[in-house]
């Protein structure tokens, strides 16, 4: 008999981890759900995963620490990002860090089972559409560079942005990570 697959849910948000979780269970995962990065070592040496969701915003934490962890401790790791706040800064970064797939939410765990079955080599054939940025978006991303340049701290990246923290943290809060 074959070995259930290992399953860390990092999610802040308790309902949702819970549903995640039992419909994991469901599908025959073994699931551990942690609300942030400071449950995250005693999880990996209990578990062992060999999959992760990991919610890119954990209150004031960013999910982005949790990936790279999680692909220290085993490359090998399928690991998707989930998000209701995606940009394209933030994409990147966790694909940089180790990260094999990027959801935004609503995502559901048909969705994420499909990210964890994706090859990581890509897909070549996606048509690319040129539809025009919005002057809105371009900002939202170079704030979201910006704090993923300066490690998610408002205040230093409202300095590299020349703006005042405040102002930052209101366009934050309006769209979020």
């Amino acid at each position: 008999m074959t070995e259930p697959r290992r399953l860390i849910i990092i999610e802040d948000d308790a309902v949702f981890a819970r549903t995640l979780a039992r419909s994991f269970e469901r599908r025959g995962y073994r699931v551990v759900a942690i609300p942030g990065p400071a449950e995250l070592d005693e999880a990996l040496a209990t578990l062992r995963p060999d999959h992760a969701v990991v919610d890119l915003r954990l209150g004031n934490a960013s999910g982005l620490t949790c990936v790279g962890r999680l692909h220290a401790a085993d490359p090998a790791m399928r690991i998707v990002v989930l998000t209701g706040f995606a940009s394209i800064a933030t994409a990147v970064e966790a694909v940089k860090l180790g990260a094999t797939n990027y959801l935004s939410k609503p995502a559901n765990s048909d969705d994420i089972e499909a990210a964890f079955q994706a090859t990581t080599e890509g897909d070549a054939s996606v048509d690319v559409v040129a539809a025009p940025t919005s002057l809105r978006t371009l900002e939202m991303e170079h704030i979201h560079q910006t704090l993923a340049d300066c490690d998610f701290n408002v205040s230093e990246a409202a300095r590299r942005l020349g703006m005042h923290r405040r102002t930052l943290a209101r366009k934050l809060g309006k769209r979020h990570l």
